[in-house]
This record gives structure tokens, sequence and C-alpha cells, in this order.
């Protein structure tokens, strides 16, 4: 059945009301869920957090691995900062900290969207010119391809009146829209605000915080003890497919499968969510030895078992018995082979 949202047009199947129910079950059971998981939850959502800051920035060229996020959020009231990766970290960390903290009082307005961009660039002096503000140039969205030339993935809307009218059109929408289910609204709005790219720079880094932020002001705060964006990252090559396949034929284009990768994005996570919230039971049960390695891991994400064995004085033989089973039991993720083999939190 098809139907038109917004400037939309969008074929609503059996599959996409499957996804919907997927997600809208695991969400009624929530309430429930965090209550008894309390204690966990603080956890989870210090390293989603991690993962979200690192893999957001790295989807637009930061070199930095959430190792070195994490260090540096650590350090970041005794360290100056002045490389970009560092930069765009730290402001992408208190842009959605904030979201995070405050999101009921946050409206969806274009005085907030701009004040959470200015945030999101506010240590980023070369960005100082246009932070906060719509952009004064066209920024067509562009890959850097392996021989150092550049491809348009995408045209964005121009500058000027044009990107005015478009934002105003989105949020009037957006706010007077109560028909729409919310996800959908989530993920149209995402869309829209991408394919618009009403700032100068980050656009894709604001689009994501923005899912959060609307997903969290719909009730849905599971969203902030897992790493959508981590998802995103694992799927970027799709996640630009899918973006360029709708944006080819705007205005009034088709969006069914930006809505359906946006769906099965998030019933993703709620999964990993599950599992690790199921983990952390099988925890419980880890021998000392075990729970060591298992911390150990947690912290020093690509670690070998060699490295694990002499940081924690435990023979290398005995690590590598206990390895297996941390794997067994879903508590752990190993890449590589032979000599490169290192092991990372699940």
């Amino acid at each position: 059945m098809k139907n038109m949202v917004h400037t939309f047009s969008l074929t609503l199947d059996w599959d996409l009301i499957r996804l919907i129910s997927q997600i809208d079950r695991f969400d009624a059971s929530w309430a429930s869920i965090e209550k008894k998981e309390g204690q966990s939850l603080k956890h989870l959502k210090t390293i989603a957090t991690v993962r979200s800051v690192g893999a957001s920035t790295r989807i637009e060229g930061s070199k930095m691995s959430d190792q070195e996020v994490e260090a540096l959020l650590k350090e970041i009231d005794i360290k100056k900062i002045v490389d970009r990766d560092s930069q765009e970290v730290l402001g992408y960390f208190e842009t959605l900290d904030l979201i995070s903290e405050s999101y009921e009082e946050i409206p969806i307005t274009e005085s907030s969207l701009k004040s959470l961009h200015n945030i999101l660039l506010k240590h980023s002096k070369k960005d100082t010119w246009h932070k906060g503000d719509y952009k004064q140039h066209s920024n067509a969205v562009e890959a850097k391809l392996p021989d150092g030339t550049r491809q348009i993935i995408f045209q964005t809307t121009d500058a000027g009146f044009p990107t005015q009218d478009a934002m105003s059109s989105l949020i009037d929408w957006y706010v007077n829209d109560n028909e729409t289910h919310p996800l959908v609204k989530c993920a149209l709005f995402a869309y829209e605000f991408v394919s618009i790219h009403p700032f100068q720079d980050g656009n894709g880094r604001l689009s994501r915080l923005l899912s959060t932020l609307l997903l969290l002001k719909h009730g849905y705060k599971w969203i902030q003890y897992v790493s959508f964006e981590h998802e995103i990252e694992s799927r970027k090559t799709e996640y630009y497919r899918v973006l360029r396949n709708c944006q080819a034929e705007r205005p009034n284009e088709d969006v069914t499968d930006w809505i359906r990768f946006f769906f099965k994005a998030l019933g993703k996570i709620q999964h990993q969510l599950m599992v690790k919230l199921e983990s952390k039971g099988v925890e419980t049960k880890l021998s000392p030895r075990e729970k060591s390695i298992l911390t150990f891991i947690e912290n020093n994400a690509g670690c070998k078992s060699g490295e694990i064995a002499k940081k924690l004085g435990i023979p290398n033989p005995t690590v590598k018995r206990i390895l297996p089973e941390l794997l067994e039991k879903n508590l752990i993720e190993k890449f590589g082979k032979g000599p490169g083999t290192n092991y990372s939190i699940k």
C-alpha cells in the first residue's frame, strides 16, 4: 500500500509492519527491564557512548579508535584539544551528553537544531565561521576514491532561501503530523535532514544525533544503552547506497528502502542489547580469573592472548583455555587469525 508522508512516497508492506511491531514489542517491555537491570545499564550506557562517539566521527573521516576516544574523554579536563579528530570527538560527546540528559526540554525547532550544531562544532576552530548557522555555499556529499579523486554521492539543497524553506517545511511537518507512526517520523526526519544538508559541515553527525534525540522524545529510552551510530558504521556502504538510491529520485521520492534500512538497524541493536543484558547474568557466574580476563579485554579492545597473560600474570595456556569459553558464552569477539588474533568485548 503506497502512502504519501510529508513530500515522500512510502510503500507500507508487511515487512515494514513486522519491523515496526518487533521494535514496539521490545519497547513495551522496556520499563520492567530497566527497573530490573539498573546497575548493568549504567555500565552499558558508558560503553555505548564511547562507541557512538567513535563510530559517528569515523563515518565522517576521523581516525580515532574507540580506545583512543575513551582515553580522550577521560582526559578532557586536563588535555588541550588541538587536532581536528579530537575536536570532533569532544563536540560529539558533549552534544550526545546534552541530548541524553535534557531530551525532554529540547524542542524540535530550527533554533534548537542550530544550537545543537553550535555545540557539535564548538571545539573546531576551522568551523567557527559557520557553526550554528545554515550553509552559505553548496555542499554536495562526496566520496573520496582510492586514487584520491572525489565522486559526488548526492546533491544537496541549494544554500540560502531553498535551505531555509526546506528546513521550515520539515519542522512544520514533523511538529504537526500526529498520524504517522513515531518510528517512521524519526526515520524520515533523519533522511530529509541529511538530504537538505542545511549546515556547511557536520550534517551527517548531527543527523545521527537527531535520530537519538527524536527516538528518546518518543519514549524509546533503550536507545541510550546501545550504539545506533556503531551499527550505521558497520553498514556504511549500504547506508550511503540506500541514501543515494532514494535521493536520486528527488523530489517526491520513494523512501521505502531507507525506512527499511533504518528499522532493521534499530532491530539489530535491540537484539544486541538483549544479548548484552543476558551476558551480564552469565558474568556473575564467572570465576575470578575469567572475570579479570573479561575486564581486561573490555578495557583493552584488540588485545592478544599473550598480552593478557603478561599483564594479568596468568599463564598463557590458561588464558588460551579461557578465551574460547568466553567466546562460547558470547561475552567477547575474536578477530583475525594466527599471530594476529585479537579480542574485544561483545
